[in-house]
């Protein structure tokens, strides 16, 4: 039988020649060439933002709580159904992450459940764009500047997704993308911060190397390189810019691909959807994500949990996706969840992610839905 994996991870078929030019430069630490030419087509390809590559989505988030000067007793709003980075580059500047529920059609955070969570100690906002369908930005963004917070986008999800015609990642004063092997376009291990306040560059530029003035001294700034504050080693190695270089090309070609598997997912499984059987995503108008995950849910975790048994039987790979931050053992100890938990628990527990990845074909898509519709047969 054939198996269908959960996840392939892309090849542009260009990483070898890259490879190639970086043994013969002889040159493997960041930053280099090839790291340069990442910044700048991730910075075209989000209209010329500045960006800077880093060794993974983890650091770029753990950058923007330093840039933003969390610190001890202050609050950060940001959604419970998250990746654990996005709440642990804040608790590690002794900062306080309070949860708010989300929307269940796209599982982004609830706009609406925003302004209750703020208090004098609120610093920061952080949403998550979660499968690359992006949150309500203009809503969230008034929120921000009327209360005058710093707002992050983590982006990790979302190259070549968009929000009424701009690029996720370019609406918040910051903003952090992954190009982990599990993403559309990767490098194995890697991420990237934008920083769309060109003011906090050169800071950012200090703390990616270690809290020191070493970039100035690269450029001729200064007679020597000296510790400046607080920072870590956070850049990303020649060997994955190079091959992350061949990737990013390939940015429209892959998003294409994604959309047309998660689109033909949609025309099959429709008709259990009309029956009552599952839910399917439910973007926001606006919205134009980049096929990076396609769920479906289903009645509770039990119906969840059977089918995703069922589908491993005949050989495909699908799973739930993150455990609620604040039912976790660190969430309790570090974090509060304010207001109302209306959908974050149960949503969660009955979301499935199928397949998808460039190469997935008609036929496997098939086999998958045709095997979701027999799992309905057998329970009813």
């Amino acid at each position: 039988m054939k198996q269908i994996p959960f996840n392939r991870p892309y090849l542009s078929g260009k990483e070898a020649a890259n490879f190639d030019d970086l043994l013969r430069s002889n040159r493997f630490a960041g930053p280099g060439p090839f790291g340069i030419i990442c910044e700048e087509k991730l910075g075209a390809l989000l209209g010329n933002p500045a960006v800077l590559m880093t060794s993974s989505c983890t650091h770029a988030l753990e950058m923007t709580a330093l840039l933003s000067g969390i610190g001890p007793g202050d609050e950060v709003i940001m959604p419970s159904f998250t990746f654990v980075s996005m709440a642990n580059a804040f608790v590690l500047r002794g900062a306080v992450p309070v949860f708010v529920d989300i929307r269940p059609g796209d599982m982004n955070i609830d706009p609406t459940a925003i302004e209750g969570a703020i208090t004098s100690k609120t610093r920061a906002l952080v949403v998550m764009h979660y499968a690359g369908m992006a949150c309500e930005m203009d809503t969230i963004l008034a929120l921000s500047r009327k209360h005058e917070l710093i707002l992050i986008e983590d982006a990790a999800h979302c190259i070549g997704a968009s929000y009424k015609g701009r690029p996720l990642g370019t609406f918040g004063d910051l903003a952090t993308f992954s190009f982990h092997e599990s993403k559309n376009i990767h490098c194995g291990e890697g991420g990237a911060l934008v920083i769309n306040r060109p003011e906090w560059l050169p800071l950012a530029r200090q703390i990616r190397e270690k809290g020191t003035n070493r970039p100035d001294f690269i450029r001729g700034e200064v007679a020597f390189y000296e510790w400046t504050g607080v920072g870590s080693s956070y850049l990303l190695g020649e060997p994955s810019t190079a091959f992350l270089a061949a990737q990013l090309d390939e940015v429209a070609t892959v998003t294409q691909e994604r959309k047309r598997i998660f689109d033909r997912y949609v025309a099959l499984l429709s008709p259990l959807e009309k029956a009552g059987k599952l839910e399917l995503p439910n973007p926001i108008v606006g919205s134009e994500h980049n096929g990076h995950i396609f769920f479906i849910k289903l009645e509770d975790g039990s119906s969840r949990n059977q089918l995703a048994d069922f589908l491993a039987n005949r050989s495909i790979s699908a799973y739930f996706h993150y455990i609620p931050l604040h039912a976790s053992l660190a969430g309790k100890a570090f974090c509060r969840f304010e207001g109302t938990d209306n959908f974050t628990t149960k949503e969660s527990e009955r979301l499935l992610r199928l397949p998808i990845y460039p190469g997935l074909g008609d036929a496997d898509l098939k086999y998958i839905s045709e095997a979701i519709e027999v799992f309905f047969q057998t329970v009813d």
